[in-house]
């Protein structure tokens, strides 16, 4: 089981009752559906398309790697979840009562690190460092994409701040081996397609 000190404990939980306290019927529908994965299938199928006109072809290497990369991001972060036992804060007694739980949604019973987070900046992360120079919009929704699905898990009282920012890191940091590695192969193009 994981132990944190005692004032690592107390700003993680201050920080999550914070965040988690702000509730509002809005934000609550908001955050609910930015949660969930379907609600970013359009934008999914934009950054396919995006890549497809850079890499035309190539993109046929590329598909394979996000779903390796989705694959390890999700399973790492599960293994973590595992091996530290870190409570939800949902699940964690004492504290559940003061959590706003969105329509009931608590999640398993372990919550460090968070695979919401993990994932999306794990994809964030490949797509930002495979795009050709330009696309300064996309890759600020990218950023943006990232951050709503991190802010996400703690508004919704079930991770805390910790949790998602080590989800954030362990993501980052397999974007970034990922990413590497496809490089080697397939070079990220000069330009933008036009």
């Amino acid at each position: 089981m994981m132990l944190l000190p005692d004032w690592l404990q107390e700003t993680d939980t201050r920080l999550l009752l914070a965040i988690n306290g702000a509730n509002d019927p809005i934000l609550d529908f908001i955050f609910y559906w930015a949660a969930q994965k379907w609600t970013w299938v359009p934008f999914y199928v934009w950054l396919l398309y995006v890549l497809y006109r850079n890499y035309s072809r190539r993109v046929l290497v590329i598909l394979p790697v996000i779903a390796l990369l989705i694959a390890a991001s999700d399973q790492l972060s599960t293994l973590l979840k595992f091996t530290t036992e870190r409570l939800r804060p949902c699940h964690q007694e004492g504290l559940q009562e003061f959590i706003h739980l969105v329509y009931n949604t608590c999640g398993g019973k372990y919550g460090f690190v968070s695979s919401h987070a993990a994932n999306s900046v794990a994809i964030a992360t490949f797509i930002i460092l495979l795009l050709p120079k330009g696309y300064k919009d996309l890759r600020l929704e990218l950023i943006a994409f990232a951050l709503i699905n991190m802010y996400s898990r703690i508004y919704m009282g079930v991770h805390y701040p910790l949790d998602v920012l080590c989800g954030g890191l362990l993501g980052f940091i397999l974007g970034m081996i990922f990413s590497t590695a496809l490089r080697h192969f397939t070079p990220v193009p000069e330009k933008v397609a036009q």
